[in-house]
């Protein structure tokens, strides 16, 4: 057996399809894949590690970590599919009342996920004086009212972020009435200040927790069938790792992996500094933007679904264009759903009932897939897929003109399994670029990831430079757990946000430390980090 323990398996699972890829230090890729998703999601991680090990053969033992990045948060709730019900509690009362929870959500969501809510005394000041006492008696009527139909409760309170005291105390409560197998999600383990976007975010979570019981339930279970002795992690929304226990606990924090991973694997495949990323699988087409390699990030509240959270999260533009998008032959138009995993089984390229935009492009490219063509098809189907892939380009233009922000110059670099619904000239691009195993390139941004950690602490303004060394001690300490070599962890970035309405000066600190992985039985000495001054 080889003593060296370098190899990174990284693999991707998307709505259609599941890939995997093995790179070594050096970062070269020595083994790649693409295999179908399955329904139950375990059968295509499954099927994709297995074949890369294979290819491994008995290097296969080098392996030291796995990690995996996933759409199927957000497709979850794009499509309003397998999502759980979710009981809401807000402490807040009497302040908070105008805007009840789930402002501003889309109907259909908001029906498939709230099973109740409550604005409960409760929440803080500012300054952390209560704004009432916390309404103990109320939420167990609450509770009581509504048991036995929802899966999870979030709890959110006014200033939680600073003050979390409240909801730990109401998860003690919901752990002592209901029990402690009810997943409960806390508004200050997962968003920022703002408090509608923070509940929004809460309240995704708590709905996801089936969702993230089956992938990473998958991921474990194919690990231990393969025998293999490798750390387990989750990409997460700003392109770093979390084990995956927390993976299960925040899977709210995986949605935005697949487009922060797809960035990071197009820079790293074909060596761009600053380019517009598209990413085309068989569902959407996500398209963000690289500069200086690193993601741009998202200044505005980031819409998911239709509803308003507050992650700071790559700024990310999403296109119902995918290679299983289903066309409208009538109206040659394509629609808003998609085949996604069942592509091979409905697709008219091979041999199933349901016209997609993979036929479209197959119709104007001959021979695309080796092995494929498409059945005779009438004069008024064929006009339908011509003129939806055409409609398909104009949207794919004016996404990039839109994420350009008004930048010429900059070229395209298109990754991604249906990369081919991508025309060869887009206006607005210097250039459309085609990197090498770009088809699997959110494998690779999964596979090169760094582990990460953050800490947010408040404070009076005169004790920033205070603050911001405690936050990045805890930063650093937290990338370290995650993974990270001691010898190379480091703060990446350093927020400061002034609180509005406080009676002093006061700061918002948010610091975030990353660093590369570890190599398993190389241990290293723990290194002195000291944040840098963000003035």
């Amino acid at each position: 057996m080889n003593a060296l323990r370098d190899l990174s398996v990284g693999i991707d699972v998307g709505g259609t399809n599941t890939d995997a890829v093995v790179l070594d230090a050096d970062g070269a890729v020595i083994a790649w894949t693409k295999q179908a998703t399955t329904e139950d999601v375990t059968g295509g991680i499954r099927a994709a590690l297995s074949a890369v090990l294979g290819d491994l053969g008995d290097d296969r033992s080098r392996v030291s970590r796995v990690m995996l990045g996933t759409t199927h948060a957000t497709n979850a709730i794009v499509r309003r599919r397998d999502l759980g019900r979710v009981a809401v509690i807000r402490l807040g009362a009497p302040a908070s009342t105008e805007h009840p929870s789930l402002t501003g959500w889309p109907a259909d969501l908001r029906d498939t996920v709230l099973a109740g809510s409550l604005l409960a005394g409760g929440g803080h000041l500012v300054d952390g004086y209560p704004l009432s006492p916390l309404d103990t008696d109320g939420i167990r009527r609450f509770l009581d009212s509504i048991e036995g139909r929802f899966d999870a409760v979030a709890v959110c309170g006014i200033f939680s972020p600073s003050f979390p005291e409240q909801e730990l105390e109401v998860a003690a409560l919901i752990g002592d009435h209901v029990g402690v197998d009810l997943p409960v999600s806390l508004s200050h383990e997962i968003g920022a200040l703002g408090l509608l976007e923070r509940e929004n975010a809460t309240v995704l979570n708590a709905a996801l927790h089936g969702v993230a019981r089956d992938v990473t339930q998958g991921l474990l279970t194919v690990v231990e069938e393969e025998q293999l002795d490798a750390a387990t992690f989750f990409a997460q929304n700003d392109g770093t790792l979390m084990a995956v226990e927390y993976a299960a606990r925040y899977p709210v924090l995986t949605i935005g992996s697949g487009p922060a991973n797809s960035i990071r694997g197009a820079a790293f495949l074909s060596g761009a500094d600053n380019a517009i990323i598209i990413d085309v699988g068989g569902t959407t087409s996500d398209l963000g933007v690289l500069v200086d390699r690193f993601p741009r990030e998202s200044t505005l509240p980031r819409e998911i679904g239709g509803v308003r959270t507050n992650f700071r999260m790559p700024d990310i533009l999403s296109v119902g264009i995918g290679g299983g998008t289903i066309v409208d032959t009538a109206t040659g138009t394509p629609g808003h759903d998609s085949v996604g995993y069942r592509l091979t089984e409905e697709a008219l390229l091979f041999g199933g009932p349901t016209p997609t935009l993979t036929d479209a492009a197959a119709m104007q490219m001959p021979g695309m897939i080796d092995g494929r063509s498409l059945p005779t098809l009438d004069r008024s189907t064929r006009s339908g897929l011509g003129n939806a892939l055409a409609v398909a380009h104009d949207r794919i233009e004016a996404a990039v003109e839109r994420m350009s922000l008004g930048r010429v110059g900059l070229p395209l670099v298109v990754v991604g399994g249906g990369g081919f619904l991508v025309p060869d000239r887009v206006l607005g691009a210097s250039e459309v670029l085609h990197p090498d195993r770009g088809n699997v390139a959110n494998a690779v941004g999964a596979a090169i990831a760094l582990a990460g950690g953050r800490a947010d602490q408040m404070c009076d303004y005169a004790d920033r430079a205070t603050a911001i060394e405690a936050a990045g001690r805890t930063a650093i300490e937290r990338a370290i757990q995650a993974g990270a070599d001691p010898r190379l962890v480091e703060i990446v970035d350093v927020l400061e946000t002034p609180v509005s309405y406080a009676t002093r000066a006061t700061l918002k600190v948010s610091v975030k430390a990353a660093g590369p992985l570890a190599l398993i039985g190389n241990p290293a000495p723990l290194a002195s980090h000291t944040p840098k001054d963000a003035s």
